[in-house]
């Protein structure tokens, strides 16, 4: 238990005995050459204050964000009464997160933050891009990236650049992490674990690392300079390493094991230069002053330092302990890294492996709470596309959602923070009713902006009087031909026209939760752009015979089928068969340990007798209810000549164990790749040629963002799963120590405490409703871009909404608009918004290369591009970008890389 950390904090470190005078070193506190790979001739120990928070885990949100508060405070006066100390014995302190910012920011004077600006400045302050401490691995990319705005708000702001980002405490890491953070700025990374509350064995695996330190690197080539030490004795590779600093400084400099890890392959020699991190840990009441530590006795030739309620003493120790053989520095972690990287980083290792997840899997005890806030991170897509149309036109807009914004952009990143665990003092209900209140700022932000901009837009494209028009957005970044849904409460004797093509489109009348709609077929519906419909009296010429058949058997089974596909739907909601009709009626279902696709509960087919609703040309939707398993329901539909099948579970009851939607597959020695957090996994060992690492991983639960794919070993067929709402899946019969390559089976975690009653949230704290909604789409060989696709379509639905203009001149076209447009389609629009400065300061767009190989690509922008820039992820510039003599935007990419421009309009 994160409990029994407490024991690694202690004062004892500050030591009763007297302190002798030091040779006071250069400013620099370099003393050998800086040439690379060249060994220093002195040790230089690089000690770092770094106040680790445990959020809503040692105390409350309000108790926590106090402490930043002081503490900083304290480290200002700190800072200036050892000002005019010799360079590396002056006080320096490092806050674990932005966050400690953020909150100073809005309870002090600007007089007072810009004091801390100044110290953030010359280093005696320092704070990482995250927010605070998180879990990375149920994170969508792009909430990792919202977690890091508000220190690229500052970094704009006050001319200042966060280099470092980390994430501790937790025992793994997922691999895609490091480009999402390297692309966002940063240079350096640390991990110091726990070992607590963790499946991962101490001996061989946590106090054995086969690096201690390395370049951590991404698929796409960036990486990060990385140092994450063996878990020892003091402390060392924890994140309390300073916590004890005459014992960690004894351990790194005469242990033989620490050592012939810690070796240069040039020189082959330990490294000279090491740095140790972390002080504060979970010791609230030691932060706070109600346990004071011992009085620092006088040290003849140093001026008297009082004893601290807070513990920091790091200027006297450095003075101490530094002698001939060893130069003990106060450090701001930056001068550790930028120090070793000038002397090793060009002979240092470098490794791209995932090491799967752990306390990341907790937030499933929570299930629908953070498939919330999942929905809203991709919902944020079409939301900032038309906050974007609509400012490019009224600059206003966003002017009023701002604080809504920040706020949001903020509790991204924080939901995730690390302490879901939840056994602590903070109760598991108090952590929840938090959970549920970050999800629902996300929400309002997110819908908020969304549905105001609708209606904006509705009043920007012309209209005659008297017709009666709606639009349909494509928030992706290429055409397509979806369905779409129109609210529509009036008569039924209609038909649709598409003003662009001139020709009427299927349509049929569907009722959603007792509200009546259009449901429309729209094709080619522009890039990052709309589309305009008329709707009009009376039968049309689009065809209305039905989009599929489904034919319910004598036992209740169901055969359902169109053009492309042919299931059979049990009555629990199973699909027992999946036919592939247009590559030579293959069969891709397979019951596995008694589970076939979108299963729930092995050889079970339970369930109310099947019922065929929303019939009509563009879809048809088949209803299953069951209590196998759990009481659930699940509607599955099919398309209008579309190999998508679209599945729709809903648990409606509360449940405490672990439960899973099982899909098992008819594809003989399969690859399977999944989206993890910024890239994409072959879920294979390394040294099988994929992406988990051999050791030091746990492989029971991969991370699954968008999509995973299945495609047999031969290449002739494969199938993709979609998946918007949950984030965890099970590879066949994979265990904590095995990662299942053979099993054609994924297990989509529907939610639990994978690790036990007594870590994470307790019975889904009494949630009764989850829904859970997946996707399956077959194929023949792999296609990375398509499958991406596929799963982006599948969650960011065509948006359909009224216009309201009574005028003929209005701002954009009658029929059809495509703010954006990429010209290779290995090259996915992943992001576009007004910049966080306002639309005065351009349109910001993030698109990702989803090709296993570099490309480029040229970026058209509809109102022309007056200036480009490419930015970090975070929108902190970078270059300029020079622009083609067509108008376009050239762009180009590593392998799977993310990259961010800033365009101005002409």
């Amino acid at each position: 238990m994160k409990s029994f950390r407490l024991s690694a904090l202690t004062c004892l470190a500050l030591g009763l005995t007297a302190f002798a005078p030091a040779q006071t070193p250069p400013d620099t506190a370099t003393t050998a050459s800086s040439t690379p790979g060249a060994a220093p001739e002195q040790r230089r120990i690089y000690l770092a204050n770094d106040d680790h928070t445990d959020y809503m885990w040692t105390a409350d949100a309000d108790t926590s964000n106090q402490v930043f508060i002081d503490l900083i405070d304290f480290h200002l006066k700190l800072a200036d009464e050892t000002a005019t100390n010799p360079s590396p014995y002056r006080a320096r302190f490092n806050a674990d997160g932005s966050h400690w910012l953020w909150n100073y920011e809005r309870k002090k004077s600007p007089a007072e933050f810009e004091r801390v600006i100044a110290r953030l400045k010359d280093g005696t302050l320092s704070a990482p891009l995250n927010t605070l401490v998180s879990c990375y691995g149920g994170q969508p990319a792009e909430a990792v990236l919202r977690g890091l705005y508000y220190a690229g708000r500052l970094e704009r702001r006050y001319d200042l650049r966060f280099t470092m980002a980390n994430a501790t405490e937790n025992q793994v890491l997922p691999l895609g992490l490091t480009s999402l953070f390297a692309g966002s700025g940063a240079k350096y990374t640390w991990r110091g674990v726990c070992g607590c509350a963790s499946k991962l064995p101490f001996k061989g695996v946590l106090n054995q690392r086969p690096r201690e330190i390395y370049w951590a690197a991404g698929h796409d080539g960036q990486r990060l300079l990385m140092k994450w030490y063996s878990l020892g004795p003091n402390g060392i590779g924890g994140y309390w390493e300073a916590g004890s600093p005459e014992k960690v400084i004894d351990y790194v400099s005469t242990n033989e094991g620490f050592k012939s890890r810690y070796i240069d392959p040039v020189s082959k020699k330990p490294y000279n230069i090491i740095g140790l991190f972390g002080y504060g840990g979970d010791d609230l009441a030691r932060k706070t002053g109600v346990t004071p530590p011992p009085p620092i006795p006088a040290v003849p030739g140093l001026p008297e330092v009082p004893s601290s309620p807070y513990c920091d003493h790091f200027h006297i120790i450095a003075q101490k302990l530094s002698n001939d053989q060893s130069q003990i520095i106060v450090s701001n972690e930056l001068d550790f890294f930028t120090d070793f990287e000038s002397h090793y980083g060009a002979t240092l290792d470098t490794l791209a492996v995932t090491y799967g997840n752990e306390w990341d899997l907790y937030s499933a005890s929570l299930a629908e709470t953070s498939a919330r806030v999942k929905r809203s991170v991709e919902k944020l897509r079409a939301a900032e596309l038309l906050a974007t149309l609509v400012s490019l036109k009224y600059p206003a807009f966003m002017g009023n959602h701002l604080g809504a914004r920040d706020r949001a952009f903020q509790d991204l990143g924080l939901y995730w923070e690390h302490d879901w665990t939840a056994d602590g003092p903070v109760t598991r209900g108090q952590r929840a009713a938090w959970q549920n209140l970050l999800a629902t700022e996300i929400e309002y932000y997110v819908d908020s902006i969304h549905s105001e901009a609708l209606l904006r837009l509705g009043g920007m494209i012309p209209r005659p009087e008297k017709a009666n028009r709606f639009f349909v957005l494509n928030p992706l970044g290429w055409p397509r031909t979806d369905y779409a849904d129109h609210a529509h409460p009036g008569s039924k004797d209609i038909h649709v026209h598409d003003l662009t093509a001139g020709q009427d489109v299927p349509h049929q009348i569907v009722t959603l939760n007792h509200v009546q709609y259009i449901r429309i077929l729209a094709a080619d519906v522009p890039s990052a752009g709309y589309k305009v419909y008329e709707i009009r009296p009376g039968p049309g010429a689009a065809k209305t015979d039905p989009a599929a058949t489904a034919n319910i058997s004598a036992d209740g089974d169901a055969t359902f089928e169109n053009a492309a596909v042919k299931l059979v739907v049990a009555r629990d909601g199973a699909i027992r068969s999946l036919i592939d009709k247009r590559r030579g009626g293959t069969e891709l279902a397979a019951t596995l340990d008694g589970l076939a696709l979108n299963d729930f509960a092995a050889n079970s087919n339970e369930g109310e007798p099947l019922r065929v609703e929303n019939v009509g040309p563009v879809s048809v939707t088949l209803r299953a209810r069951s209590d196998a398993g759990l009481p659930h329901t699940t509607a599955i539909t099919l398309y209008r000549d579309s190999d998508r099948i679209d599945i729709r579970n809903e648990i409606t009851t509360n449940f405490a164990d672990t439960r899973y939607w099982s899909f098992g597959f008819n594809l003989k020695d399969p690859s399977i790749r999944t989206e993890e957090v910024g890239t994409i996994n072959l879920n294979k060992l390394r040294s099988q040629g994929g992406d988990y690492a051999d050791t030091h991983a746990r492989y029971d639960h991969i991370t699954l963002n968008h999509f995973a794919d299945l495609t047999a070993g031969d290449g002739t067929r494969g199938i993709t799963l979609s998946n918007p709402d949950l984030a965890f899946a099970k590879l066949g019969h994979s265990t904590l120590t095995s990662l299942d390559t053979t099993t054609p089976q994924i297990n989509v975690l529907a939610g639990g405490q994978i690790d036990g009653p007594s870590l994470g949230i307790r019975g889904q704290n009494d949630e009764t409703h989850f829904l859970q909604r997946f996707a399956l789409r077959a194929h023949a060989d792999y296609d990375q871009v398509a499958a991406m696709k596929f799963a982006l379509e599948h969650q960011n639905p065509l948006v359909a909404a009224p216009i309201l203009s009574k005028k003929n001149t209005c701002p954009y076209d009658e029929k059809s608009y495509s703010l954006l447009t990429i010209s290779d389609p290995n090259v996915l629009l992943w992001s576009v918004k007004v910049a966080e400065e306002g639309i005065d300061h351009g349109v910001i767009a993030r698109l990702w290369n989803l090709a296993d190989k570099p490309a480029t690509a040229q970026l058209a922008f509809t109102p022309g591009v007056a200036t480009a820039r490419r930015t970090t992820h975070i929108e902190t510039d970078l270059e300029p970008v020079a622009i083609a003599n067509d108008g376009t935007v050239p762009t180009s990419y590593a392998r799977q890389q993310l990259q961010t421009y800033r365009l101005q309009q002409k």
